[in-house]
């Protein structure tokens, strides 16, 4: 997992629930804390870090997952060079992470493994998609969709359904509200 995902997280921690739980999320994590947005990690470092933070604060693991999700949205749409003017709604954007995102991703860096999404139908009013990933982070898509809709003034109702127990294959249902 690339480090600009760690280095966000723990920029919305440090945002929302201050330096002080930050730092002891990090410290009851046995992590340091130092990230390189280009560098790679393994991904099972950010859920031990959500894992931790939601001991800390109450909140379910799949809520901070969602508000991530949400709020990593405009960081990673920003830093891909071109989408600008690519896609003009929620779903026309969802159509192209898979046929252009991810292809750059993986041309940028060559050993990432980004989720993969397989539409199932799409229509004017509503998109139905599995989501794919090792990473059974099921709950971050859930926020960046959410995120997504919100950089385009859309509303879009998300539902969830897990095709696996371990949320490795997510069906998602987005309709316009």
């Amino acid at each position: 997992m690339k480090g600009i995902i760690f280095s966000e997280f723990l920029e919305l921690v440090e945002d929302k629930f201050g330096l002080d739980v930050c730092q002891k999320m990090l410290d009851e994590s046995h992590d340091e804390g130092v990230y390189t947005t280009v560098g790679t990690y393994d991904h099972k470092a950010l859920i031990k870090l959500i894992m931790t933070l939601s001991k800390l604060t109450g909140i379910s693991p799949e809520d901070l997952q969602a508000v991530y999700g949400e709020s990593v949205f405009k960081t990673l749409y920003n830093s891909m060079p071109g989408l600008e003017g690519k896609a003009v709604s929620t779903f026309d954007f969802i159509k192209k992470v898979e046929d252009y995102i991810h292809i750059e991703v993986k041309i940028l860096y060559p050993d990432s493994n980004p989720p993969m999404f397989k539409f199932i139908s799409v229509t004017e009013m509503e998109m139905v998609m599995d989501y794919i990933s090792a990473r059974c982070m099921s709950h971050v898509c859930f926020g960046l969709i959410k995120g997504c809709s919100q950089h385009f003034n859309q509303q879009v109702d998300i539902r969830m359904e897990p095709l696996k127990q371990d949320q490795s294959e997510v069906r998602f249902t987005l309709r316009y509200v």
